[in-house]
């Protein structure tokens, strides 16, 4: 076994971070391959416009519900076994939505498929915390994110060459199954490759310390430290773990006032914020900013890969950082710039109009919007993308992580939810510099909320947190 001067065996670290983010790229292929199927969903199942957003949005319910199952579930089962159970669950939902007969079965199969995306959200990076030393934590964390992106991009690229190779998604591919089918089957061998490597790595120490079993805990911290220190990191980990309980919920609040903890609140606040800036919708009207500065609609793939090259290199600039100047800068730099991107967003769209249902922009405010949505799209990812993932992994105390990662993971995929469904109805009502303009402000709020509530969690151990 090979091990560094120090004693940290970095070659079997590394191991282990590359099957969890797995789960990342899980989260994001799951998130992405939805685009390219709807066409065969709507004339398949003769779906209605209501019908399809239900069809297409019933992901997100299941990730609420399967991020709050597996924090709580992972304090019982285990990290790594719970995300064994989210690597069979994309296993199941991608092979039933391929094979779905009605949209009641690939509503299901979505739902199932959004449990696991819930799941490894929350666990891939907290399992990545528990075994990684303080130092490289945070780059190692981060990630997560990269291989989120990495999977929506390898969607996008999927979807586009098996549309392309059987002329169009709804036409008759491999085995006379049409091409959209095919996109949900081809999830399968990621799934599969998760689900294969997970075997291969060993359970959290943080949890096998919690359940008691001391000298498995031992024998991973020795793989991971070096005999020197397990010894002592296994003590400083029984320490921080209240002896007369098994963590709940209950901890999650101050046993004198019976109030949430402020922890608590400061990962709510860290979950929600991620998604009120609108990540998931700035680019709703992205096609429409391409094209009214001469981008054709066949440009959509180089579009989709441009973006997603952006948004990996964001993620490696804040990989680099992330343990170098800390947390807390990187989400007050997200904060100021989605501010002033979202803001001049709203400004541009303020001057355009809705010509027979398409957005029209004058050229010189279609460039201000696309440049401000590119600039924006690096900015999460340098900031929130990846901070607020490393730091519900990291921030809280062993006794209450998997309560604490339930609670807060299952808001993140709420105000996802909440976001995503509001939009096209507060665009039409309100309209876009009124719905953007929501998004700048949230992103101004979350300066503040930064400046307040938030502490720098760079280079402690996770021993040495405090509620």
């Amino acid at each position: 076994m090979h091990q560094t001067d120090s004693g940290i065996n970095l070659p079997l670290i590394a191991a282990i971070v590359g099957v969890a983010t797995i789960g990342g790229f899980m989260f994001g292929y799951d998130s992405g391959v939805i685009n390219g199927t709807q066409e065969g969903l709507r004339s398949t199942f003769n779906l209605t416009p209501g019908g399809l957003g239900i069809t297409v949005s019933a992901l997100l319910p299941g990730c609420a519900l399967g991020a709050y199952s597996a924090g709580r579930l992972a304090d019982v089962r285990g990290r790594r076994n719970v995300l064994l159970i989210a690597a069979v669950l994309f296993i199941v939902s991608a092979l039933a939505a391929g094979a779905a007969g009605s949209a009641l079965m690939m509503i299901i199969a979505r739902f199932m498929a959004g449990a696991g995306v819930g799941a490894a959200s929350v666990l891939s990076p907290a399992y990545i915390s528990e075994v990684t030393p303080a130092h490289l934590r945070g780059r190692l964390s981060s990630v997560q994110q990269v291989m989120i992106i990495a999977g929506l991009t390898g969607a996008f690229l999927v979807n586009y060459f098996l549309a392309r190779s059987a002329g169009r998604s709804t036409d008759a591919f491999w085995l006379g199954f049409a091409a959209w089918r095919w996109m949900f089957w081809m999830q399968v061998v990621p799934a599969t490759l998760f689900l294969v490597t997970l075997l291969l790595i060993p359970e959290s120490p943080r949890y096998l310390v919690a359940r008691g079993r001391q000298d498995e805990a031992r024998a991973v911290l020795t793989r991971l430290l070096g005999a020197a220190a397990a010894e002592i990191k296994a003590r400083e980990i029984r320490q921080s773990i209240a002896a007369d309980h098994a963590p709940s919920f209950a901890d999650l609040r101050d046993p004198s006032s019976g109030r949430l903890r402020r922890i608590i609140w400061v990962g709510l606040g860290l979950a929600t914020f991620q998604q009120l800036v609108g990540i998931n919708v700035v680019f709703y009207y992205g096609a429409v900013l391409w094209q009214a500065v001469g981008f054709s609609e066949a440009d959509s793939l180089k579009i989709n890969v441009l973006s997603g090259s952006l948004s990996v290199a964001a993620c490696l600039v804040a990989m680099a950082l992330i343990d170098r100047i800390g947390r807390r800068p990187l989400l007050l730099i997200g904060s100021i710039g989605m501010a002033v991107t979202l803001g001049a967003m709203t400004v541009a769209f303020a001057t355009g109009a809705f010509v027979d249902g398409s957005l029209h922009l004058a050229p010189a405010m279609a460039l201000l919007a696309l440049v401000s949505a590119n600039l924006y799209v690096v900015l999460f990812n340098i900031s929130w993308g990846p901070v607020m993932w490393v730091m519900l992994g990291e921030m809280f105390p062993n006794q209450m992580r998997g309560s604490a990662l339930a609670v807060c993971g299952a808001a993140q995929w709420i105000a996802n939810f909440l976001i995503s469904a509001s939009f096209p109805i507060l665009a039409k009502v309100l309209g876009l510099p009124v719905t953007y303009g929501f998004y700048a402000a949230c992103a101004f709020l979350s300066i503040f909320f930064v400046v307040k509530m938030v502490h720098e969690t760079r280079g402690r151990e996770l021993e040495d947190m405090v509620g």
